[in-house]
């Protein structure tokens, strides 16, 4: 390496332009980067370590949603998700894939190899959500649970309720559709994740069989102030939480690897 390479080598990595000299994966665990636009501004409240599981119960449990940061370490459990490090661990083995629609009827298994391959690529904005394949949920625990093993989940309960796993990985752009269920979290792992909310007295204008991106397009920039929704972008290490009947729609930015905790 030339003196002038040798120098401008750590400011390239710092700005994420060049990996550092024996590096083993490439920025975002080897997961391709995206274009989709994000939010200037977050519309949701954040804590930290410091919040106490008082005040999460007496403040958001039942009532709104937040975004957590620095509550759990998670570091671990990233390193065994990158593109890598997964296809190595799970790529012959078959995972369920589902509609990107809001009630997601049509299921195929298919081949994890072949999902990040062949299937994993950026949303056709001309695509209907029943035509668009998705995986998210509906995993083998038997199979992936030794990787589950490796996550911390986020320490906040809800009386009453019982944790369940939803681990997923989808291509820049796509997303589900506005639909409501019970209360979690979602953390994403790599990539980023854009959350648009609406409380539950407050149904949003959608099509069950638009993509995200197509409602992001067409429906979004329509939307007097008072009508649009709660919205926010989340990154590796960060994790929201979303109350009971709470109206939520993602959109991936990024090619995205996250993993939700549904409390049933």
């Amino acid at each position: 390496m030339c003196p002038m390479a040798a120098r401008l080598l750590p400011l390239l990595v710092a700005l994420g332009l060049a990996r550092p000299a024996g590096s083993a994966e490439a920025p975002g665990g080897g997961w391709p980067a995206g274009a989709v636009p994000e939010e200037p501004l977050c519309g949701l409240e954040r804590a930290d370590a410091s919040l106490s599981a008082a005040h999460f119960l007496h403040r958001f449990a039942f009532s709104q949603p937040v975004i957590l940061h620095g509550i759990t370490d998670n570091s671990a459990f990233r390193a065994l998700c990158t593109r890598e490090k997964l296809l190595a661990a799970f790529g012959t083995r078959s995972v369920r894939l589902s509609t990107a629609n809001t009630y997601s009827y049509r299921k195929v298994d298919v081949p994890f190899q072949e999902y990040v391959e062949q299937l994993l690529e950026p949303q056709d904005p001309a695509r209907l959500g029943s035509d668009t394949l998705y995986f998210f949920g509906d995993n083998n625990f038997t199979e992936w649970g030794p990787l589950f093993q490796h996550y911390v989940p986020p320490p906040f309960r809800i009386p009453g309720t019982s944790p369940a796993y939803s681990f997923g990985i989808a291509g820049s752009g796509s997303g589900v559709p506005f639909h409501w269920h019970g209360p979690g979290y979602s953390e994403v792992i790599f990539g980023r994740k854009r959350w648009f909310l609406y409380p539950p007295d407050k149904t949003p204008h959608f099509h069950p069989n638009e993509t995200t991106l197509a409602w992001f397009h067409h429906t979004y920039p329509t939307l007097p102030p008072a009508e649009r929704p709660l919205e926010c972008t989340i990154r590796p290490g960060e994790v929201l939480y979303f109350p009971d009947h709470w109206w939520h729609a993602t959109l991936n930015l990024d090619t995205s690897v996250f993993i939700s905790t549904f409390l049933g």
